[in-house]
């Protein structure tokens, strides 16, 4: 959520920054809001005034019929005026939550298409093995029973591949604490504020992506992102804390509604699956700085797989609202010939921090909201799929990479 000072202060590039992202908001309702806002602040404030004054009368004798009289008619107004407050209040916040969070200078502007590739690296390969053939064919892999048991798009992983999903959280896992991240697992269930505090803004659970609690303020998450945006809601934290990084392990449901246009076959896009998930509350100086750092540990992961990927900067048309710049990292996918995402990383900003009320004190004991960071480490059901198209074989057999068989026994292929 945006500042409604930043708003009114900068309002062109505001409303400039949502049509790139391509959110159609009303912004300047937003300064017509606020002004009533005041208005009625300002009103309130001067009736709670005469309240007070006419209370501090009415101390050390019985007050006069007229004095009474008074202070029943303040307090009338006062509780109308409280109300119209509370009402333009939460109708400013609807309004500031539908605002998207303001780009960097440095992203592209233009639809996915837009896109700029940063760097590159691997040898692409020109041959690759189907992941779902592969892995069905070898009994690791039961879409049947899933569907039969949840529906379409759930399934069971099995034996070895199994394995090789928990081979891959122990790298990763590896990988990150080398970084100085806190390993934490995350409940698998946030309230609405959590969600809204995200930058997601769920109004039913029809049109959304995320899956719906019937009856309680709770939705299934989508990314181990969200109940880590609000481990420190309401908390305001000390200057020497910062950065605090954190990584996050969780199950993540999706509805994936509307993505079935995307390569989506196999484990590629699933409505369950794991991932190990990198977040940083940081001071707003150095969120440019770790952001870079988020990207170079992806690359060092992936490096270490042997997986060929290229890094784009997002173009602003296929930015979320959170987000002021992302980068998504995108393995060459042997089978499809074409790069596919695997990682991204965003810098939100204070955006996230504002909604959730998280703040720093810094040592001369002001106080500003934390910036929050966000990105991939393994995304585990997608891993499997890049991995198999790029170390299985054509008689059948899987080619551990180096990094994985200290977590499968030594082994060097399955």
């Amino acid at each position: 959520m945006l500042d409604v000072k930043f708003i009114r202060e900068n309002l062109g590039l505001v409303e400039k920054s949502a049509k790139e992202k391509g959110y159609k908001v009303n912004v300047s309702e937003a300064i017509e809001l606020d002004d009533k806002r005041k208005a009625v602040l300002s009103e309130v404030e001067t009736l709670r005034a005469k309240r007070n004054e006419v209370a501090s009368k009415m101390k050390g004798g019985k007050p006069s019929p007229e004095l009474i009289a008074e202070g029943k008619k303040i307090k009338e107004e006062l509780a109308g005026l409280e109300k119209d407050l509370e009402a333009t209040e939460t109708e400013l916040d609807s309004v500031l939550k539908q605002i998207p969070n303001v780009i960097f200078d440095d992203v592209p502007l233009g639809g996915e298409e837009c896109s700029v590739e940063v760097k590159k690296w691997g040898e692409n390969h020109e041959k690759g093995i189907d992941h779902l053939d592969f892995a069905t064919k070898r009994d690791w892999l039961d879409f049947e029973r899933g569907a039969k048991v949840a529906g379409a798009k759930f399934y069971y992983l099995k034996g070895d591949l199994a394995l090789i999903e928990n081979a891959l959280l122990q790298y990763g896992l590896s990988k990150v604490l080398e970084h100085g991240f806190t390993y934490m697992t995350v409940p698998d269930m946030v309230s609405s504020r959590v969600l809204e505090g995200c930058g997601f803004n769920p109004r039913s659970s029809e049109q959304s992506d995320e899956y719906y609690i019937e009856g309680e303020d709770l939705a299934m998450i989508a990314t181990a992102e969200m109940p880590l945006t609000g481990y420190h809601m309401d908390e305001i934290l000390d200057e020497d804390q910062l950065p605090l990084f954190y990584a996050g392990y969780s199950a993540c449901f999706r509805k994936e509604a509307g993505a079935y246009g995307k390569y989506t076959r196999g484990l590629f896009r699933v409505h369950q699956f794991n991932k190990l998930e990198m977040y940083v509350f940081c001071l707003p100086e150095q969120s440019k700085e770790i952001h870079e750092k988020i990207l170079a540990i992806e690359e060092e992961i992936w490096q270490g797989l042997g997986i060929p990927y290229h890094v784009i900067n997002i173009a602003a048309g296929d930015l979320g609202a959170p987000a002021a710049k992302k980068y998504d990292m995108e393995y060459w996918s042997p089978v499809n010939q074409k790069y596919q995402e695997i990682t991204s990383c965003s810098n939100c900003t204070d955006f996230q921090a504002r909604a959730c009320n998280i703040r720093v004190r810094k040592k001369d004991g002001s106080l500003e909201y934390v910036h929050t960071l966000n990105g991939t480490a393994i995304p585990l059901a997608r891993a499997l799929v890049v991995l198999i198209e790029n170390y299985a074989t054509e008689d059948g057999k899987f080619m551990v990479p180096e990094v994985l068989r200290p977590y499968l026994g030594g082994k060097a292929e399955l």
